[in-house]
């Protein structure tokens, strides 16, 4: 078979892989992320301390899984990297300083005096690095200007009214998902108090997403004739439908006050979200610009590297779910001064 012939296939492969990759990372660590961003609205020291025990074993694996992507990224489709790497360079290094920020806190917060410093740290890090990935997706889904493969665009090209309206989603859908895996961790006066901010959080997500999803069709022209023509509309409506459906079961299994339910229809609202994304954009990776099939890598790079992920990523799974599996179960919150057993 002609290697050309087999490009088309290898390149929508791993077009899947990738989204696959960073789904896992985005449920993984997002949770991971909404928790530090809750910590720091937090006053009492003993419960953030008991928020940080919670991820305490399993968020240096989550991260791993974004250093996955850009790996692959980079190997699968290097056009498509170098573009987007260029035009989200400044949301990109602060997403890294966010990173820093929550290790350095992980590793410190147990030798230091002061553990605060380091909780407020783990904090901080945590809202500059889901910031910084809202204003990355943004900038990305409203389209870098590029010429001839290559990003000609402006330094701060990513940072306008829509990628601050992304960020927002990314905060509030990462702090939902960090609220709903708490109620699953947490024992004690903290639990009421997530169950009513879950409920805000998933109003805000819902209409961040009702506006997202009305902004795509009405920026790009070929995206509302391929949501909108026949028979494409039935097929595209089932997206928004089950997304739609896993927001009304949220909203019962926290009205009745369920304890993994809601952090469920939470993970399936985002999977529905970024399903969503991938059909509408395909076969683009950077819209209007650049194709999945321009931006691949020749066919033996692409064969060799899904025969190392077809190796190494059921392993890595495997260690994920047994990690989480060990470590399952409730953290018992410590009381604090001004807790009222009646609420």
């Amino acid at each position: 078979m002609d290697a050309s012939s087999t490009l088309p296939m290898l390149a929508t492969i791993w077009f899947l892989i990738i989204g696959l990759f960073l789904m896992f990372y985005v449920v993984l660590d997002g949770f991971d992320l909404g928790v530090g961003i809750l910590s720091l609205f937090v006053k009492e020291e003993a419960r953030r301390g008991v928020m940080m025990n919670s991820l305490g074993t399993v968020w240096d694996a989550n991260e791993t899984w974004i250093v996955i992507v850009g790996g692959t990224l980079f190997g699968a489709f290097p056009l498509a990297f170098g573009v987007v790497f260029h035009a989200l360079y400044i949301p990109m290094m602060l997403m890294l300083f966010g990173f820093i920020f929550r290790g350095v806190a992980f590793e410190f917060r147990h030798l230091a005096q002061r553990e605060s410093v380091w909780e407020w740290a783990f904090g901080f890090g945590s809202l500059v690095a889901a910031g910084a990935q809202g204003l990355a997706l943004g900038g990305l889904l409203q389209g870098p200007t590029v010429e001839q493969g290559r990003f000609t665009g402006g330094t701060f090209d990513w940072l306008t009214p829509f990628s601050l309206l992304a960020t927002g989603g990314v905060l509030v859908g990462y702090t939902l998902l960090g609220t709903t895996y708490l109620m699953i961790r947490m024992h004690g006066m903290l639990e009421d108090r997530l169950y009513r901010l879950a409920r805000y959080l998933a109003v805000a997500m819902l209409a961040v997403a009702a506006v997202v999803s009305l902004w795509c069709p009405l920026r790009y022209e070929w995206i509302f004739a391929r949501w909108f023509s026949l028979p494409n509309v039935y097929y595209y409506a089932a997206l928004p439908a089950m997304a739609l459906f896993a927001f009304a079961m949220l909203f019962r299994s926290l009205a009745q006050r369920r304890t993994v339910a809601p952090f469920v229809w939470t993970l399936l609202i985002f999977v529905a979200s970024f399903a969503g994304l991938g059909a509408t954009f395909f076969p683009y990776l950077v819209p209007e610009a650049i194709t999945v099939f321009e931006a691949a890598a020749a066919p033996n790079t692409l064969v060799f590297m899904l025969a190392i992920v077809s190796f190494f990523i059921p392993i890595m799974i495997f260690y994920n779910a047994y990690q989480y599996a060990v470590f399952s179960g409730k953290l018992e919150e410590y009381r604090v001064d001004g807790d009222d057993p009646a609420h």
